[in-house]
């Protein structure tokens, strides 16, 4: 089934970036439509676009070296459909084996995020910059919008990290480790982080 992109090259990035990562690695592998790595990139781009429907993107003004992608709070309602369009979209451009994979994550970290956060937080989902880029502090500039307007707001926000080495970062953007649990479907070790609101800018 053909795919129209909006944010291809951004899309791209995020592959580059995240490949190491358990949760989109076992996503990859779970692909049983057509190329894994194009699937992949179909599903950074719909997320993207998601995002902007039913959440926040977070994408710099000056240089799209990388993307951020929150999800808010919805009604049942509107989660509901948010939740048929997902399936849809996995179903129709990764195929079964990935709307299988993802359901089956989703729920676990679902079940363990669920009685240890604020149910007014606002969610980091994806965070990728373009890999030659990485460690010259480029993170902050995709998430600084979004925790600012949630710090207005009075909205704590919260993240799940696969990976360890940016535990750091989230910790001078004022996130605390709250868990952490091993997922059985990707076989691997997760955190759970939230961050109270502030009223000063997280540190660079």
């Amino acid at each position: 089934m053909h795919y129209n992109f909006k944010y291809r090259k951004l899309a791209e990035i995020l592959y580059e970036a995240l490949r190491d990562d358990a949760f989109y690695r076992t996503m990859e592998k779970s692909v049983d439509n057509g190329s894994s790595r194009e699937a992949m990139i179909r599903y950074y781009d719909y997320s993207m676009v998601e995002a902007e429907s039913y959440g926040e993107l977070g994408i710099p003004d000056n240089n799209a070296y990388g993307v951020s992608v929150w999800a808010r709070p919805l009604t049942k309602a509107i989660y509901a459909e948010k939740s048929e369009r997902k399936n849809d979209f996995l179903k129709s451009h990764m195929g079964v084996g990935s709307l299988e994979a993802y359901n089956t994550i989703v729920c676990f970290m679902s079940g363990k995020s669920k009685p240890l956060i604020d149910e007014r937080s606002w969610y980091l989902s994806i965070i990728g910059v373009l890999p030659k880029l990485q460690g010259q502090g480029l993170g902050l500039g995709l998430v600084e919008n979004a925790l600012n307007h949630a710090d207005k707001r009075g909205i704590p926000t919260y993240l799940e990290t696969f990976s360890p080495r940016n535990i750091t970062f989230y910790n001078r953007l004022g996130y605390q480790a709250l868990a952490v649990f091993h997922e059985p479907t990707t076989d691997a070790k997760y955190w759970i982080m939230a961050r109270d609101v502030r009223n000063n800018k997280p540190s660079s």
